[in-house]
């Protein structure tokens, strides 16, 4: 009997134990916050417990979604529409659940966030998206410098050089199958946004996996199961340990997040293999990663704490596929929109493709470079179609920001999307499409360069950005040599936020021979 009186004390503790954190996270920290903010004169909404402003937020955006704008309009009215309202209303902070998110727009604060990413760190609000952000974009300290150190190399010039061939081949394959389309009749109606997604799918298993990328498509499926999925979990409040509950969604995901792990170890065990038979790496990513972390070991006396295990390996390769798929394809996409709807600019675009390249000679990486127009357009297109429309950041600890003292467990939010069309920063034309405002760089085009932020800004800048760009030049450059192109009388604008900025109802083209 003195046993189980023991043994229910213990349980009764570790009950008033959890139950104090839950009422310690869930109410006091956050009342604690929301005081230590207004006392700055910072405005927001009283916290609600729980939800705080993600009922209002995602009411706001399934009601934004409900209908199409016009080319032109504001789509932050459409992908933020919450964060803009609260902004225009002179609020400064809104609740993701019970943490506090303070709006900055400042490009001096701005500057100061992104250059000092050891005090302003990576904050992911809801675990559940762990399971799709992982490794380099979430670590943090020295393991992020680290693995930073190790994947450089992989994009380098001379290494992305390399990669041509894949990216050519894999431009070539979508061109041809528009051919056999427009052949017939001289034209044809085509969705560009899923044709899109399975070229940079096949780019980026190409030159992630080089023989295997077969292989690799199926994994890139199976992320983008993994994507919607994380995407539906993340509309809905945290709860503490909720993502270990077994429901429908949650073991979907555990399941996919399984097979693609799996998947992932088949192909690195085997290239290990092959390594340690003396066989040179590939120059794909996977090869130069391997090679880049076999190298480090090997210099630290075979310290294997030196270099990235197997889940690192693994929690890398996913990111190859969802950062380089999804950042290539979404800007490939708006790019063929907006010239679509510009003929001009599209018909610029061409006469340079053509006085570089001709109309057949095959694209390469000197002439690619020179592409000054391409690339002003591309500039122009991540300006106001960003890949991801926010940056987030967090504090441990009490931290000093310009005048604003940021309590510990706050988060910081870089509203990018409204960032790059601030009239103070880009002028009264800031919400139209004006490539050349990038004529002489990017440095040129704002009165502040930390107001250009589609692959972030500072030490942690999107170590893929050369690659995305090289890989979106040389696409559109084979478009263009081959076809002339129109938005199609059914294309409905509605640019949507999910994980990147798609579009809901996809991209209906009218493509003509050339």
């Amino acid at each position: 009997m003195a046993i189980w009186v023991v043994l229910a004390g213990i349980l009764v503790a570790i009950a008033a134990v959890w139950a104090a954190n839950i009422v310690n996270s869930m109410w006091v920290r956050p009342r604690r916050m929301e005081k230590h903010l207004r006392r700055q004169g910072l405005r927001g909404n009283p916290y609600r417990l729980f939800t705080g402003d993600i009922k209002e937020n995602y009411s706001m955006i399934r009601q934004a979604l409900s209908k199409p704008i016009n080319i032109g309009d504001d789509i932050a009215l459409r992908c933020i529409p919450f964060y803009h309202r609260m902004i225009n209303l002179g609020y400064n902070f809104v609740w993701m659940g019970p943490i506090p998110r303070v709006f900055i727009t400042n490009p001096a604060q701005i500057k100061e966030i992104l250059s000092k990413n050891y005090e302003f760190r990576k904050s992911v609000t809801n675990p559940v998206s762990r399971l799709l952000i992982t490794g380099l974009v979430d670590h943090e300290g020295e393991k992020w410098a680290k693995h930073r150190k190790l994947i450089n190399p992989a994009f380098h010039q001379e290494k992305l050089k390399k990669m041509l061939p894949a990216f050519y081949e894999s431009c070539r394959g979508l061109v041809v199958k528009w051919q056999n389309l427009v052949s017939e009749n001289g034209s044809c109606e085509v969705d560009v946004w899923p044709c899109f997604s399975s070229l940079t799918s096949d780019v980026i298993s190409r030159t992630a996996f080089g023989s295997s990328y077969e292989e690799g498509k199926r994994i890139f499926q199976l992320l983008d199961e993994l994507l919607l999925l994380t995407t539906q979990a993340l509309q809905s409040a945290y709860f503490p340990g909720f993502r270990f509950v077994p429901t429908k969604l949650n073991k979907r995901m555990w399941n996919v997040d399984k097979e693609v792990k799996a998947a992932l170890k088949v192909i690195i065990n085997r290239r290990e293999e092959a390594m340690r038979k003396g066989e040179a790496a590939n120059d794909d990513l996977l090869g130069i990663l391997m090679e880049s972390n076999h190298r480090e070991i090997k210099e630290h006396g075979n310290d294997h704490k030196c270099g990235m295990n197997l889940a690192d390996v693994i929690d890398e390769c996913k990111i190859f596929y969802l950062a380089g798929q999804e950042t290539t394809s979404v800007l490939l996409v708006w790019t063929m929109v907006l010239l679509g709807h510009h003929s001009d600019w599209q018909a610029r675009a061409r006469e340079e493709v053509m006085s570089v390249f001709g109309q057949s000679k095959p694209v390469e990486f000197e002439g690619l470079n020179r592409l000054k127009i391409v690339t002003m357009i591309l500039y122009e297109v991540l300006r106001l179609y960003p890949p991801a429309n926010a940056i987030i950041r967090a504090v441990s600890k009490e931290t000093k920001l310009g005048d604003l003292l940021v309590p510990a467990g706050a988060q910081l939010i870089v509203p990018t999307l409204l960032v790059h069309q601030d009239p103070e920063l880009w002028g009264e034309d800031a919400k139209e499409f004006k490539p050349e405002r990038f004529a002489e760089g990017v440095s040129k085009a704002a009165s502040n360069q930390v107001s250009y932020l589609p692959f972030g800004w500072g030490p942690r800048i999107c170590v893929g950005q050369n690659f995305a760009l090289l890989e979106a030049k040389m696409a559109l450059a084979m478009i263009l040599q081959s076809f002339s192109f129109e938005l199609s009388p059914t294309y409905t604008h509605a640019p949507h936020n999910a994980f990147s900025l798609r579009p809901q109802h996809g991209a209906h083209l009218i493509l003509h021979k050339i």
